[in-house]
């Protein structure tokens, strides 16, 4: 994988009051319901709203400001922060990392230029290597955006500064700079943000007949296109071939997958089963739930249009525990051309991951995520004095942590 986001630190951000999460091509958050997994990934999904719509709106989506920051302590947060450290652009390394940091700060002293509602500030900032030696700093805060360039050896910097809204993300305006200045950059970051995606399989829209398009497909965010992805991919005949092997695997009374036009202009797919046993083919409305669950990763596995980073809720769920270690396998393999970031409560699945791909998470008396609750090193450890038990088994017993309680703020 050509670079990779190497860390995620957030401060306030709905449950996340102080997290600092390493991430590696497969991070897998374990944790009991309500502990802050999924907040996790909704911070990738605000990122990825501010480069779309840019931060105000994407803030207001949401509810605004109050209802995105931590809701736990004893009095409200007065800013949120993201930063995020990644190896995407040209020149950076795990030791020389691209470095984005977004902080927002609410006043609560209202204006007329407000609404009398409270008042925002952002400050952000961009750092990255440009070449041997050399690096770039681009940091925007109130209505002023600085680049500077510095060079290690003679101490010396350029800068540069223009104007930008007051309330504008960098992530959405920046792109539009010239190369010389860093636009190449930011636009890179960006477009690996707004790339996420965020996969949840809705089963009740992927066994809908799916609309065709023409040319390159993607799998859709919640699968909702499933039959006619998956009609498109069964071009490449080594991938489909694949991918039936691994359904058939874990469906042993699957014998193929087809597909036929529906609609009075052919303009619809539906995805037919034919199983051992019956007299007639099944159609992917009447299979089970499980079974569209598992057809849904399976696509997304083997998409060749992956983006930079996927992330999964619960991925487990309705699938059967012999589907567990098939997708843990894919996974992984798939790992080399996307990251992942998944979020589990099954010990079934983390009995199949190593020391490495997991994350525990707890969270405080006081509502605060505890992402990691404990470092890889001290997991492993754990693992070894065990005697090499199962993962699942050591975290579902409490040996590796794991609050058990508590509601997702």
């Amino acid at each position: 994988m050509p670079g990779q986001l190497l860390e995620l630190h957030v401060e306030n951000f709905r449950s996340l009051r102080d997290v600092t999460i390493p991430l590696g091509p497969l991070t897998v958050l374990v944790g009991a319901n309500g502990v802050g997994k999924s907040n996790v990934l909704k911070v990738f999904d605000l990122l990825a709203d501010i480069i779309r719509t840019d931060l105000e709106p994407a803030l207001e989506t949401r509810g605004g400001f109050d209802e995105v920051a931590f809701w736990g302590g004893p009095k409200p947060p007065t800013t949120l922060r993201i930063r995020l450290k990644a190896t995407w652009t040209t020149h950076s390394s795990p030791n020389a990392p691209d470095e984005y940091d977004l902080k927002v700060r609410r006043y609560s002293a209202p204006s007329s230029k407000d609404n009398g509602q409270y008042r925002l500030t952002r400050s952000e900032s961009f750092q990255f290597k440009r070449t041997r030696g050399r690096g770039r700093r681009i940091s925007v805060s109130g209505e002023r955006a600085t680049v500077v360039d510095t060079r290690p050896s003679t101490e010396l910097e350029d800068s540069s500064e223009f104007g930008i809204q007051r309330l504008s993300s960098g992530l959405s305006t920046l792109p539009r700079l010239a190369s010389t200045e860093g636009g190449s950059e930011v636009a890179l970051v960006a477009k690996q943000l707004s790339s996420l995606r965020v996969f949840d399989v809705n089963v009740e829209a992927a066994r809908a007949p799916a609309r065709l398009d023409r040319g390159w497909f993607h799998l859709s965010h919640n699968a909702d296109n499933l039959a006619a992805f998956l009609e498109w991919l069964s071009q490449d005949i080594t991938a489909w071939e694949h991918l039936v092997e691994d359904a058939k695997s874990v469906l042993p009374q699957l014998d193929n997958i087809e597909f036929v036009r529906v609609g009075g202009g052919a303009e619809q797919v539906t995805l037919l089963l034919r199983e051992r046993g019956l007299r007639r083919v099944t159609p992917l409305a009447d299979a089970s739930y499980g079974t569209v669950r598992l057809l849904g990763l399976l696509a997304l596995l083997y998409d060749p249009g992956l983006p930079a980073l996927t992330c999964i809720e619960e991925i487990d769920h309705g699938l059967h525990p012999q589907a567990l270690q098939l997708i843990v396998n894919r996974l992984r393999e798939a790992s080399n051309r996307t990251q992942f970031i998944i979020a589990t409560h099954s010990p079934a699945l983390t009995d199949r991951l190593r020391p490495e791909e997991i994350v525990i998470c707890e969270r405080d008396d006081e509502g605060a995520s505890l992402i990691p609750a404990i470092t890889t090193t001290e997991v492993s450890a754990i693992v070894e004095e065990s005697g090499d038990l199962p993962l699942g088994e050591l975290w579902f017993s409490g040996v590796l942590g794991g609050d058990l309680t508590g509601d997702e703020l």
